[in-house]
């Protein structure tokens, strides 16, 4: 009988977090490839497979990460573009409410302590979340979309298979880092990356190898017990 190499995969799971600084040593490309191969065997409702990726390193990861950084610049000094840069769908709820809001604020501040961003200094909240748009100096950058006609669950999809993508580099040394951030900018991602017409942005992501000397990497935000969200019944 096959006996799973359950500490292997579990580590593989509890070691993932979000890094925010990489190193800029290259992943090679057959590595990529294989991650996207063994992220492809996540479950999807009737094998449907909603998935589409998009790979950016070199030129055209640098090219994306300027045009993105400038548009968000000019989102700063002119609120009023914000019309023009809306996600295609609603990733967080329009009205926050305890404890979700209560974990964002604790996210939010944590990492920003850390950091010595207080509250209310603009600039430096700016500079860290533009750190976003240049995939915080990974060598890899990638791009998720599905296609429009696809309903609601393709996106509970598509979790299993990003979830995959970040467990599996895990066990080969890599970081990652997933982006909700990018989604407001698909009218400037999608034609960049030469996504059809029917595609839409789900999420950006940053892969490499992550400097584990960086500040920024020794946060790591916590988790409710199993035994808070979890009803059991006989």
């Amino acid at each position: 009988m096959f006996s799973p190499p359950v500490n292997a995969v579990d580590h593989a799971i509890e070691s993932r977090q979000s890094m925010r600084e990489f190193l800029p040593a290259p992943v090679p490309r057959a590595t990529i490839e294989h991650l996207l191969e063994v992220a492809s065997r996540a479950p999807s409702g009737t094998n449907t497979q909603p998935w589409k990726a998009y790979v950016l390193q070199g030129a055209s990861k640098e090219q994306l990460a300027d045009k993105v950084c400038q548009a968000h610049d000019a989102l700063r000094a002119n609120p009023e573009l914000a019309a023009e840069y809306k996600e295609e769908y609603d990733y967080y709820p329009e009205k926050w409410v305890s404890p979700y809001i209560d974990r964002r604020r604790e996210n939010g501040w944590g990492l920003y302590g850390l950091l010595g961003i207080t509250k209310g200094d603009k600039d430096k909240m700016h500079a860290q979340h533009q750190r976003n748009y240049r995939f915080f100096d990974a060598p890899v950058g990638l791009m998720f979309t599905m296609d429009r006609v696809m309903g609601r669950g393709s996106l509970l999809d598509y979790g299993a298979f990003l979830q995959n993508i970040m467990v599996a580099a895990r066990g080969h040394g890599l970081h990652t880092c997933p982006q909700a951030a990018w989604n407001g900018f698909a009218k400037i991602i999608l034609p960049h990356i030469g996504a059809g017409e029917g595609e839409m942005l789900v999420c950006g992501m940053s892969l490499g190898y992550a400097d584990e000397t960086a500040l920024v990497n020794t946060f790591r935000t916590p988790r409710v017990s199993a035994r808070e969200f979890t009803t059991w019944l006989d």
